[in-house]
């Protein structure tokens, strides 16, 4: 009989992003999660936009203007993760 072992994991919704980036109105959150594994990164993009009435929401819906700067905070948050993966600061 084998005993099945379960993994704890660290999930986003119970700690802050470990980073945060921003590049406008577009933001990046970098989650950790932690396993008996190891540590796993994950990157949440998000706009931000207000509307007519003056209220602010977000979206993960990005315009055609909004691409450059989206790949630009791609790489920063790749970086970033590379950064925390080799225990540097962030």
């Amino acid at each position: 009989m084998t005993k099945k072992t379960e993994s704890k994991t660290t999930t986003p919704a119970t700690n802050p992003p470990v980073a945060k980036l921003r590049i406008g109105l577009i933001n990046a959150n970098i989650w950790q999660r932690t396993t008996d594994e190891g540590n796993f990164f994950s990157v949440n993009f998000e706009r931000r936009y207000r509307t007519t009435d003056g209220e602010w929401h977000s979206t993960h819906s990005f315009n055609h203007d909004d691409l450059l700067a989206l790949a630009k905070l791609a790489n920063d948050a790749h970086s970033q993760i590379s950064q925390l993966r080799s225990g540097g600061s962030h």
